[in-house]
Order: C-alpha cells, then structure tokens, then sequence
C-alpha cells in the first residue's frame, strides 16, 4: 500500500476531496414480459436470469 512521505496539508486533502465525483452507471434496456426497463449495464445479466426483478 502507497504510504505518504510527509504530511499533507489540510487545504490540499479538502481540495482533493472535492473533486471526486461519482457517476451515474450507463443504463442498458431489457425486455422481461413484454415490458422495456432500463437497468444498470454491469447487471444486466442478472435481470434476464431473474436474479433481480426492476421495480417500477
């Protein structure tokens, strides 16, 4: 694991902080019953093989 070499200071751990920013997974359209939903892409195939179930 990365050990730091000296002490950061508070303003540049707030700054570093502040720019990490989650994003929305890209969403993928399947077709269960007859109906279109649109799911997460990493688990699309768990929703075919009705390991999940979309809620509406």
């Amino acid at each position: 694991m990365a050990v730091p070499k000296r002490k950061m200071s508070r303003s540049n751990t707030r700054h570093r902080r502040a720019q990490w920013r989650a994003n929305t997974p890209p969403l993928a359209p399947i077709t269960l019953e007859g109906t279109t939903y649109l799911v997460p892409q990493h688990l699309r195939k768990a929703y075919e093989r009705g390991l999940l179930r979309p809620e509406d």
